[in-house]
């Protein structure tokens, strides 16, 4: 497992009463802001290399076009996980990220509906992950690398082909 990454001053917490902590304000969609101007001297928060892979793999299927991420063997051994009793998806299969302390970049390889321009899609995936990422986590995404791996054929669009007598 890798080690988590050091992001300083990514979330403001808030003690509260009950001795715990939350956002302020918190939600999705919104940014957290500072309680206080020293909160961000008073402890780190570390980001793992695995969390990075989650938030990007999970991003990346929001796009309209993405069937799936990773290669063939990475999908077959996904699908044998998902039939195993209390086996869950890999969310970040085909996903590979490298964490700094204040940066990542991040590759993916994607399988993609066919008929989809996939220049577009390339560029939609890379756009909503950078976006996500650094949202959620504070890292600056530097590079997004996106290989298109294969094409996902739909049964319904298959055509038989003509026979020629």
């Amino acid at each position: 497992m890798s080690d988590p990454k050091d992001v300083t001053n990514t979330v403001a917490v808030q003690p509260n009463a009950a001795g715990g902590a939350h956002l302020v304000p918190g939600g999705p969609g919104r940014s957290p802001q500072p309680v206080s101007s020293d909160a961000g001297t008073r402890g780190r928060t570390a980001i793992a290399d695995g969390v990075v892979a989650k938030i990007t793999g999970m991003a990346a299927r929001e796009i309209e076009g993405v069937y799936a991420l990773g290669g063939s063997m990475t999908r077959a051994l996904d699908a044998v996980r998902q039939r195993v009793p209390g086996g869950r998806p890999n969310v970040a299969h085909g996903v590979s990220v490298e964490v700094g302390e204040r940066q990542c970049a991040l590759d993916l390889n994607l399988v993609v509906e066919y008929g989809v321009p996939i220049a577009e899609l390339g560029q939609a995936v890379r756009a909503h992950v950078i976006d996500t990422v650094e949202r959620m986590t504070g890292l600056e995404v530097v590079e997004v690398n996106v290989a298109v791996d294969d094409i996902h054929l739909s049964d319904g669009d298959s055509h038989a082909s003509a026979r020629v007598e």
